[in-house]
């Protein structure tokens, strides 16, 4: 399959102007669990719309890929992330925290974060849809860099469903394709994929909208429209029979909410993003997600004037640190998408688009079956690396726990696994893993040394120096585990420095492990 230069602009304009239109649409009625009853936007726009963080967010994104283009990757969004982003609340703020207390992505995600089920990175599935149009294994590997800086599990499977739907929409049109091509890069068992289902069942079934809303969160139930209630007062009228879920449990019923409404919608602009926002809970999430997939399939030029004019084009920014250098906010979703427009080619490469050709340039994509997710594993492991993609395999990558981190280094490539807790404890010893994986592209036999080193307080019960083989063959790898006792440290933080270095050439890289001192 190919997609022209022409189309591709147009599509990325409808993107960020459906975006802009769903969040307007459906701002005034975050955090209600309600049935709400509008056709239109109930906002005076005469001055322009009012801010859209589910569009900024991804400002930030683009300026990193600006600068890092296609080396981009959790760490350096965590860097733009504490320096841009302007919220605290819940998953935004907990990350903040942990950034700074000096855990890396997954685990500024995952440590003391109850809302990282929730709803705060599938909004920003559009830029990596965008930057790899018809090309989903690419744009989940990037979205799952960005859903681990603030997310875990059902938060970041909803940025990694919407990034391969929206980036195989740029080729694909039929909802019912697009749905089962992003739910091949989910787990089956998540709760994400069975609210997913649960949508289409009940669309299918043929439910009545607002019992289909019920069946929907009752599969996984959500709290984001009780935020703002108190207990007493959450069983009001409509919301009968609708389960109490846990605190920040929220993506699943909301991402099926954007399903049932693209669904019961019939692929109808504006009809779908007025379904989706009846449903209530997180409203501008849901519609501005609704409205940048619609945006994709149909393009700008078909989006209904009567949604777009009184937006006239414009957007407007909450989340994003204007009063640092490096960030430079666009005043329109043209400006924006001529931005995505200047750094997709380089971005993508030259095996699927060429610059030079300028406006004539096409974009390859693959058939309809290479949309999907592909199988686990590909290959025999311990073959012959040669002609394979030495990346691990995207699900692979997605069912990776959360407290293993990874890195990236010229010749090799490493997993730290914390087994479970970042925490230390008196009377406790405690175990790091140590993953290293060869350069696939280099093609060539290595030796390793791998070397921790350790504070004065604490023990080593292994050895603090290994020499492995580090084979080229597929799948293999090098792989060690240092045991410790801190029992004699003082510290409340415990840092670990590990050093990875291949004998007999100048590549190496050092890594430091952080450990906190947990309650006894």
């Amino acid at each position: 399959m190919e997609l022209t230069f022409k189309s591709y602009r147009d599509k990325v304009l409808g993107c960020w102007a459906g975006k802009n239109i769903g969040g307007v649409l459906g701002a005034p009625f975050e955090c209600m669990r309600q049935v709400n009853d509008v056709e239109f936007y109930t906002q005076d726009l005469s001055m322009g719309p009012p801010p859209n963080d589910d569009l900024d967010l991804q400002i930030i994104w683009l300026a990193a890929v600006e600068k890092y283009g296609r080396n981009v990757n959790a760490s350096i969004l965590g860097e733009y992330w504490l320096a841009y982003v302007i919220p605290n609340w819940a998953e935004y703020g907990t990350s903040k925290a942990n950034l700074r207390a000096g855990l890396r992505p997954p685990l500024s995600g995952v440590v003391n974060n109850p809302y990282k089920d929730s709803c705060g990175c599938f909004i920003r599935s559009e830029i990596w849809a965008c930057l790899a149009p018809g090309h989903p294994d690419i744009a989940v590997r990037y979205a799952y860099e960005d859903a681990v800086v603030d997310h875990e599990g059902e938060g970041m499977y909803g940025e990694i469903f919407f990034a391969a739907l929206q980036s195989a929409a740029f080729i694909i049109s039929d909802c019912r394709t697009l749905i089962n091509i992003g739910l091949s890069y989910i787990p089956d068992d998540s709760m994400m994929s069975r609210a997913i289902r649960k949508a289409v069942d009940c669309y299918d079934r043929q439910v009545e909208i607002k019992e289909a809303r019920k069946q929907i969160h009752n599969t996984a139930p959500g709290t984001f429209g009780i935020q703002g209630q108190r207990l007493k007062d959450i069983k009001t009228e409509g919301n009968e029979g609708m389960e109490l879920g846990a605190p920040g449990f929220d993506a699943p019923e909301n991402v099926a909410f954007v399903i049932a409404g693209w669904l019961y919608g019939n692929g109808d602009f504006g009809e779908s993003l007025i379904i989706a926002n009846s449903m209530g809970e997180d409203t501008d999430c849901t519609c501005a997600t609704l409205g940048a997939t619609l945006g994709i399939i149909l393009g700008d030029e078909r989006l209904p004037e009567r949604w777009k004019a009184p937006l006239n084009d414009k957007i407007a920014t909450m989340c994003i640190d204007k009063t640092s250098a490096g960030i430079w906010v666009p005043d329109t979703a043209s400006e924006l998408t001529d931005r995505v427009i200047r750094v997709m080619p380089a971005f993508l490469g030259l095996k699927y688009c060429d610059i030079l050709k300028g406006e004539q340039m096409e974009i390859i994509c693959g058939k309809e079956e290479d949309l999907y997710a592909p199988d686990v594993p590909e290959y025999l492991p311990e073959l012959n690396s040669q002609c394979k993609d030495g990346d691990i395999n995207i699900k692979e990558l997605i069912s990776l726990s959360p407290y293993v981190v990874k890195y990236e280094f010229p010749a090799f490539r490493m997993l730290l696994d914390y087994e479970g807790s970042i925490f230390f404890k008196k009377g406790e010893n405690k175990k790091i893993k140590v993953k290293v994986f060869n350069a696939f592209y280099l093609n060539q036999q290595q030796w390793i040394e791998i070397k921790a080193y350790v504070p004065a307080g604490v023990e080593m019960l292994s050895s603090k120096c290994v020499q492995l083989p580090l084979n080229n063959l597929s799948g293999s790898a090098a792989e060690t585990e240092f045991e410790l006792n801190a029992d004699g440290y003082e510290g409340g933080k415990l840092e670990i420095s590990i050093s990875v270095s291949l004998i007999g050439r100048h590549s190496n890289g050092t890594v430091t492990a952080v450990l906190m001192r947990g309650n006894q």
